[in-house]
């Protein structure tokens, strides 16, 4: 027979365990031994009043935050209701089933107050860092760096051609971040060259068309990651153009060197990474062997002899052409002396127009010009030494595993749904790609670091 549901008088007393209602296997539950806050109130002390009536936890936000990155919830309004509802949620957050959680406007407030100010969104992510280091899974032998772009949020209609037409810094945040950041070297002072449009809604975004779809507004995320299990060292928020990235990469690596110890052996990057100045103070300056592709404009399409076709002569500080005569940096002597390096850090080799009007191999190598001119860097050295790795068996080795970085772009933007932002302006960026980096690591450590058997609920 048909059996019917009988209402039940309801029980005056309950016993319910939060712990034992959450999987053993959950992904909170496996990250939960890697997040460490015990130091976040003494941290934060001097950011609040010593009156007044106490404030929200800030460890519960932290945590909520964290939740919401480590499972693609970026809307604080959404994280709130899904915390009131989650029961794994609720037993991460320290909350209980009565607990009340938070009013969504309470991030906004802290984020743009408190947690910017304190910086401890950075402080929270080498937190992670360093207990990956305690782990065992950063090696510190192999780096790779490389950047996204993260489109911002803003509609790419409401733009205007030129700063004076931007809004009143005294009634607009946006312009504000905007105009404080026009001499650093990561946004607007990465490049003398103004963007052909400004986002009202944020300024310091860059108009890009660096992908193949339509041009947009967008902010670079930068990760320098560890090869060995591609655990994310540092993260750093940049406008979206090459030499911001390449600023990005300098800082990346001196802040890892300054906090945490590390020096690599190596650095794979892809070809944006390789100009001369680059691979010159990763040589000279740290002593970092660059396992990238060398950013070279030598090579001709007309069948006329390529710069590789000529050797060059250190001891006598000369080029050797196919046809044997020597290009050198004087071919006659000035009443002024005129110096050897222009301002762009290049040295030119002139062979004698003597010499190429008399050579039968001027038809493919001067045809167009009285005589034949190489440039050189006064960085060749530290080019010459990444031609010299990239011949080598490590050097495939570092391209293949650079990979890892964009497998963690893959995952931000897919898993995590980090591709567009919903933070405005430079610190709303920094704030986010921080707590990215941050959530990816601990799942990382999830992932790999098996849980104690003490551990796991009854």
């Amino acid at each position: 027979m048909m059996g019917e549901r009988t209402v039940a008088q309801e029980a005056l007393f309950y016993s319910f365990n939060l712990e034992r209602h959450v999987p053993s296997d959950h992904l909170l539950r496996s990250i939960d031994r890697f997040v460490d806050l015990s130091d976040i109130r003494e941290h934060l002390r001097p950011f609040y009043s010593e009156t007044g009536r106490p404030s929200i936890d800030p460890e519960l936000m932290i945590r909520m935050l964290i939740i919401g990155y480590c499972v693609g919830i970026r809307s604080e309004r959404r994280l709130c209701d899904e915390v009131h509802l989650n029961l794994a949620y609720r037993w991460f957050c320290r909350l209980g089933l009565e607990g009340d959680v938070p009013d969504h406007s309470t991030f906004s407030k802290n984020r743009h107050g408190r947690f910017r100010d304190s910086d401890l969104l950075r402080n929270l992510f080498e937190a992670t860092v360093a207990r990956c280091m305690a782990e065992g899974l950063v090696g510190g032998v192999g780096f790779a760096v490389d950047a996204s772009l993260i489109r911002a949020d803003v509609n790419r209609q409401h733009a205007v051609d030129r700063p004076e037409q931007l809004p009143d810094q005294t009634t607009s945040h946006a312009v504000r971040e905007y105009l404080a950041v026009l001499d650093d070297a990561a946004f607007g002072g990465a490049t003398p060259v103004p963007p052909k449009q400004l986002a009202v809604a944020d300024p310091a975004a860059r108009w890009t068309a660096a992908t193949r779809e339509r041009a947009f507004f967008a902010y670079s995320t930068n990760y320098l990651i560890d090869l060995e299990h591609a655990v994310i060292v540092d993260v750093e928020a940049t406008t979206s153009i090459r030499q911001a990235e390449v600023t990005a990469q300098r800082r990346m690596i001196d802040r890892v060197q300054t906090r945490f110890g590390l020096w690599p052996e190596r650095l794979a990057a892809d070809t944006g990474y390789g100009d001369a100045a680059n691979l010159a103070w990763l040589v000279k300056e740290k002593g970092i062997a660059p396992h990238i592709p060398v950013f070279d404009k030598s090579a001709r399409s007309d069948g006329t002899f390529e710069r590789s076709a000529f050797t060059f002569d250190r001891e006598d500080d000369s080029y050797i052409c196919p046809g044997g005569k020597r290009l050198r940096q004087r071919q006659k002597t000035y009443r002024e002396p005129r110096p050897f390096v222009d301002e762009n850090g290049l040295m030119r080799y002139r062979a004698s127009k003597l010499d190429c009007d008399a050579c039968g191999l001027k038809s493919r190598c001067c045809p167009n010009a009285p005589a034949r001119k190489i440039l050189r860097s006064i960085h060749e050295g530290a080019r010459d030494m990444a031609r010299d790795i990239a011949a080598s068996d490590a050097y495939v080795t570092s391209r293949r595993q650079r990979k890892k970085v964009e497998m963690l772009f893959a995952h931000l933007k897919r898993i995590l749904k980090l591709d567009r932002l919903r933070l405005r302006g430079p610190n709303g960026a920094k704030d986010e790609f921080l707590l990215a980096a941050t959530a990816q690591n601990l799942r990382k450590m999830a992932k790999i670091i098996p849980m104690p058997a003490q551990m796991l609920p009854a």
